[in-house]
């Protein structure tokens, strides 16, 4: 069987999609709330924060370090992505395929090589659409392995 013909494109559009969605949310948080923060209700604020490490802010001395181990981690899920079977698994892959690679060109693209967070819950890290991405991925994978449905094609 022909590579193209085992690459799964819908995890590619779903990938597209968060891609731009992500994008498009960090260039308006960047100048929306460049001066101020927005309080949206209850502990929900819209604040402006840059994180050079990864989730929750978690090695931020090595941000060449951590830029070239996400490239690696995204390259990687990419590669077994996109096998992704019919399915939650396109779903979960494609989530978390367009947020992995929507946090890297962010953080590829800025000067210094930090992504852009704007999401406050309360006490909780601030995050992006990206991560809720990543998230709701990954549990929709796990969901996907729980229940027994193959994961890949």
């Amino acid at each position: 069987k022909r590579l193209i013909d085992r690459i799964n494109f819908t995890v590619i559009v779903i990938a597209l999609v968060v891609t731009a969605i992500d994008a498009l949310s960090k260039i308006w948080a960047r100048h929306a709330l460049k001066s101020h923060a927005i309080h949206v209700g209850g502990g929900i604020w819209l604040r402006l924060q840059y994180n050079s490490g990864i989730s929750f802010s978690f090695n931020q001395t090595r941000s060449v370090l951590t830029t070239i181990v996400t490239v690696v981690v995204a390259l990687a899920v990419v590669a077994v992505g996109l096998r992704a079977r019919r399915g939650l698994a396109t779903v979960g892959f494609g989530l978390l395929i367009g947020g992995g690679v929507a946090n890297v060109v962010d953080r590829l693209s800025a000067n210094p090589h930090q992504v852009t967070d704007f999401i406050a819950l309360g006490s909780f890290p601030v995050f992006n659409f990206a991560d809720v991405a990543i998230t709701a991925g990954f549990i929709t994978l796990l969901v996907a392995a729980l229940t027994g449905e193959k994961l890949l094609a």
